[in-house]
């Protein structure tokens, strides 16, 4: 068949290759039901062989829709927001859509009206807001989002029953490392929280404080020190803790990268992990089970909380009319996973926990 002088095929190349209609061959590139399984196999290979790109633009004009979403985002130097974005991309492109990002440089500004104007401006049919709750960074949308024409989906960010919300349920996660460090004997438990002023390393913190409470051990500030997410505050954290918290037995540190500086300064001081020290994360990175030990950690499937927060959006908008409001739905939360390593585990060096240490 002769090629348009572009070399791209037209749908109505596609068509009459295959002996169907343009309708019919819209109806298998937006796999609609309707179509028997012999035409849509052999539409499939008239559209393989002539490489037929359905045109996005085209598609766009006649249905009136920009198929695009907007992604506001920051912190990428840290794991958790670069692999929540690499989920957000992904699950946008698997639903058909792309995605306009727009960095948010200083999270903590409260400034975001022009932002999300910009957006708007650019046609896309609604936000995903993946920059964390730190301070009253999200307190222009506890006015302002019911009142948008798009839907906007929050992660990291306290409960709010006007907004859309997925995201970690962090207070489990930091309960539930606790918990972890209690059953194996420990009592003497310390905090290496995150930023506190995040609402994520503030849940975290809460988490830690009910396990203690729940067991009846102490959870009193001498107990927590303050980082800022990197495995430099770890390491810093560390000699703070040891001088206010005399018999040190455990840390849970609020991220893997304060936890390997955590681990870097107990060395340094000749403490054997997990012999004299046990040490929990939080991320489950990568590099976790490469640590020296291997870090015990609580897992937090990022990828999957960006997919999430894309389908959500995209099920708002397909159970609403565009440009009407449309009622939140019920925040969805991610439980984190306890990954348990040689960082923690006083069995695995043929002892047993000692429940009154």
């Amino acid at each position: 068949m002769k090629q348009p002088k572009n070399g791209l095929a037209t749908i109505k190349q596609v068509a009459k290759e295959a002996g169907v209609s343009s309708q019919t061959v819209s109806r298998v590139i937006n796999n609609r039901p309707d179509v028997s399984p012999e035409t849509r196999e052999r539409v499939q290979q008239v559209i393989a062989r002539l490489g037929y790109q359905p045109n996005a633009i085209a598609r766009s004009l006649i249905r009136r829709r920009s198929y695009t979403l907007g992604v506001v985002a920051s912190g990428l130097e840290y794991y958790g927001p670069s692999h929540t974005l690499i989920g957000i991309e992904q699950g946008a492109n698997k639903m058909g859509f792309s995605i306009f990002l727009s960095l948010l440089h200083q999270p903590e500004t409260v400034d975001i009206e022009p932002i999300v104007n910009s957006l708007v401006s650019r046609q896309v049919e609604g936000i995903v807001w993946a920059v964390p709750e730190i301070g009253e960074n999200h307190a222009w949308f506890k006015t302002a989002a019911p009142r948008l024409a798009i839907p906007v989906i929050f992660h990291d960010m306290r409960p709010d029953p006007s907004l859309n919300l997925v995201g970690v349920d962090n207070r489990s996660g930091g309960e539930k490392a606790t918990e972890h460090l209690i059953a194996q004997g420990y009592r003497n438990i310390a905090l290496l929280a995150g930023p506190l002023h995040w609402w994520a390393a503030q849940e975290r913190r809460d988490g830690w404080e009910e396990a203690l409470k729940n067991a009846g051990l102490p959870f009193d500030n001498s107990r927590v020190v303050e980082g800022d997410w990197s495995a430099a505050s770890g390491e810093q954290g560390f000699y703070e803790l040891v001088e206010k918290c005399p018999g040190l037995e455990a840390v849970f540190a609020c991220n893997d990268q304060m936890a390997l500086g955590v681990m870097r300064a107990a060395r340094r001081v000749g403490r054997r992990i997990p012999e004299d020290l046990a040490v929990v994360g939080f991320d489950d990175i990568p590099e976790a089970s490469f640590f020296n030990p291997a870090l015990t950690t609580m897992k937090q499937d990022l990828f999957t909380l960006g997919s999430l927060a894309v389908s959500t959006l995209i099920q708002i908008l397909e159970t609403g009319q565009h440009g009407e409001a449309i009622p939140p739905m019920q925040p969805s939360l991610i439980q984190p996973e306890l990954i348990v390593r040689e960082s923690s585990t006083i069995s695995s060096l043929g002892k047993e926990p000692n429940p009154n240490q």
